[in-house]
């Protein structure tokens, strides 16, 4: 299962978390978010990470050239769309990024929020399902309504995101069976900062579930 910490802001802690067995970290290319970090800080944060650590950088309604320049010039593995992107932007996307993935978020407010990722099977490589808020595309900490997902059969691979933490890790892995799991504000001491003992304790926990 893929372990994604998002919002990573400290190179020293995206190394840490790297160690503690994280397979992707996430960084928020969004400048008026309080993750956010420069393109200069995540590359200084990529080198020092191992190469097989996948490296997925956050937007939210930015221009193709944008995303395209951003991932050459850090050394994104891949980009998350946390927007209102359409499958005909994803389309163009992958064309100008054949090698990177593409990840569409979409925040959940009902049944018919996940029919609309129907249109996206066959731009994008994986669906990330988080939790909808009227005024915020991500890292609120508020829990997805995992009822919603129960009898939902995504045509690609899916990360559930949106309030996990250390303490409901297992409880939402055994209600539904994600590809990967994806946290923020569940392992942080404030916006950014994440918090080593948190992550080391969802670790804890998962190798308990296992």
């Amino acid at each position: 299962m893929r372990i994604k910490i998002c919002g990573i802001t400290k190179p020293e802690q995206g190394r840490a978390i790297a160690d503690l067995g994280a397979t992707a970290l996430g960084f928020i290319c969004v400048s008026q978010t309080s993750r956010y970090v420069t393109p200069d800080c995540i590359r200084t944060i990529i080198e020092q990470l191992p190469e097989n650590l996948d490296c997925i950088g956050v937007f939210v309604n930015s221009s193709e050239e944008e995303i395209s320049q951003i991932t050459t010039q850090t050394g994104l593995t891949g980009v998350q769309l946390h927007g209102d992107e359409s499958p005909e932007f994803c389309r163009r996307l992958r064309q100008m990024n054949p090698k990177t993935e593409i990840v569409k978020a979409f925040r959940i407010k009902s049944w018919e929020s996940l029919l609309a990722t129907n249109a996206y099977f066959d731009c994008v490589d994986t669906f990330l399902f988080d939790a909808y808020h009227p005024h915020a595309f991500g890292g609120t900490g508020k829990t997805l309504d995992w009822d919603t997902l129960l009898q939902f059969c995504p045509v690609r691979p899916w990360l559930l995101a949106g309030g996990l933490t250390p303490d409901n890790i297992l409880e939402a892995l055994q209600q539904l069976s994600p590809s990967g799991i994806d946290l923020s504000s569940g392992v942080e001491r404030s916006p950014g900062d994440k918090d080593l003992e948190k992550v080391a304790r969802l670790f804890q926990q998962l190798a308990i579930g296992n």
